[in-house]
This record gives structure tokens, C-alpha cells and sequence, in this order.
């Protein structure tokens, strides 16, 4: 079995393999893979941080040992927390954005399968606990970030890819997809009890969940719709005041953080 780790800003995974498949999801900088499969200039992956397999192209990742792959996925690694920042050594520098992964960070330089980088911007410290209000400061900084289907970062997220990076950025690992992130947590059974950070789904006309947001004060949910946009709840879903309409139909609230 082979591991490897991104060591590009972004990476898109594919359902298929091919260039013109569907984007499924982005490997961040600094996520370590496994590798499942090959075929021609693919590879079949599994990520270590949530387990969601696809298709990269063989030339966007780097091997590491399984001894590193195995440290990386036993830890919990500190994230990047300004938007673009950049990490480097004596050969390379390289952009990395918010979300992005930093190894073994000890503050100043990161580890990845002994070679050491710098890092000199804003990360997280998984060893301190997050407030429901530091969750909300986090999820208010990808307001207007465009929605991408299968993006991760700020120049590109869908709605799920939202929830997740927040919630990641606040140290807490949610599954990829919204259909899977509805299985976590505890249900909030009214839209008047809602509290920030809370994860209201939303279902298609079939009743498969196809939409998430976060929730903040006074029943406003954050969610992708467009963009990174602010919306009202009710118990009918979530309204557009602009177009005057309701845009998502709610199906059911999670709380994660009790």
C-alpha cells in the first residue's frame, strides 16, 4: 500500500478518472492519502482526515512513509487560519489557504516526512477548546466566498465543504457530504430553539439531504446558496428576502456542540 500527502495548495479529487469528471472534493495542503487503486495518470485515494476516496492525478501528491502516514492520522494537526499564506523552505514557496493542514506545527515550522517548513501566519491550536462563539467569528470569515460544487476554500466552497472547514478550523472532524454530516449530533427539534453552530439539512423533493448551513443568532443561517450568504430559518426553511422566496426546504437540526 502506498501514502502520500498534498503538497499543493489545492487539489481537486474526481469522481472519475479522467479530467473531465465531476469535482467530488479538494485535497487540502498538508492531507495525507492513501493510495487504493491506480489506473493510467490516476490514483485512487482515501483521505486521512475524513476517509472520502476519489481520483487525483498521480503528478498531485508526494509519497511518504507509512510510519509518517500512520504519526500523521494518530495527531491533531493545526490548521491555517489567514486566508492565503505561505509556506517555504530554502527550495520552495508555496501558498497555502485558510484550512490548509500544518503537520507536527510547533508554532514556527512544520514537519512532513523529515523535511521541516516555515509557516509565519495565524493557525489553530487543537489542544484549546473552541466557544460556540469562535466557531461563529470562524464561519463569518468565508462570507461572500463563491460556491464552487466540491471546493474547500475561500475562492471556491459548496455548502458541505463549508460546514466542514469550519467545524475542522474549530477542531472537530465532519464527514465530507451533507447527506453523511446529518448523522452527527444531537437533533434540535424547532427553529425557534436553534443556537449558533448549530447545522440545520435541507431536503430535495426525493427527501434526500442535499443542502446544510450554520446557524448564528436570532435564526440567521450562513450557508452556500450563490456564495457564503446569510438567510433566515423558519420552520418552513430557509427565506430569501432578496428574491422574496424560500430557497431550501428544512428537514431536520443538529446540534453538535451542546
Amino acid at each position: 500500500m502506498d501514502y502520500g500527502i498534498c503538497m499543493l495548495s489545492l487539489v481537486p479529487m474526481r469522481a472519475e478518472p479522467s479530467d473531465k469528471a465531476e469535482m467530488v472534493t479538494q485535497v487540502l495542503f498538508g492531507e495525507c492519502l492513501e493510495v487504493l487503486s491506480k489506473q493510467g495518470n490516476w490514483v485512487q485515494v482515501q483521505l486521512a482526515s475524513d476517509e472520502y476516496r476519489g481520483w487525483i492525478d498521480y503528478k498531485q501528491y508526494v509519497p511518504v512513509s507509512v510510519a509518517y502516514f500512520q504519526e500523521w492520522k494518530a495527531a491533531q494537526h493545526p490548521r491555517a487560519l489567514d486566508i492565503v499564506q505561505v509556506v517555504s523552505n530554502a527550495d520552495m514557496r508555496l501558498p497555502v489557504g485558510i484550512g490548509a493542514y500544518l503537520p507536527f506545527f510547533d508554532g514556527m515550522s512544520l514537519r512532513i516526512d523529515g523535511q521541516s517548513y516555515q509557516y509565519s501566519g495565524r493557525a489553530t491550536n487543537p489542544a484549546v477548546p473552541v466557544t460556540t462563539a469562535q466557531l461563529t467569528k470562524v464561519a463569518l470569515g468565508f462570507l461572500k466566498a463563491p460556491y464552487l460544487w466540491g471546493g474547500k476554500s475561500m475562492f471556491g466552497i459548496d455548502c458541505s465543504g463549508f460546514t466542514q472547514q469550519v467545524y475542522g478550523l474549530c477542531g472537530f472532524q465532519l464527514p465530507r457530504d451533507a447527506s453523511q454530516q446529518v448523522a452527527v449530533g444531537e437533533e434540535v427539534h424547532f427553529a425557534t430553539q436553534t443556537q449558533p453552530g448549530d447545522l440545520a439539512y435541507f431536503a430535495n423533493d426525493e427527501g434526500r439531504i442535499t443542502h446544510v448551513g450554520i446557524m448564528l443568532e436570532g435564526q440567521q443561517i450562513m450557508h452556500a446558496h450563490g456564495e457564503i450568504r446569510i438567510d433566515t430559518l423558519d420552520h418552513n426553511g430557509i427565506y430569501n428576502a432578496e428574491r422574496k422566496r424560500y430557497s431550501h426546504n428544512l428537514r431536520i437540526i443538529k446540534r453538535i456542540f451542546s
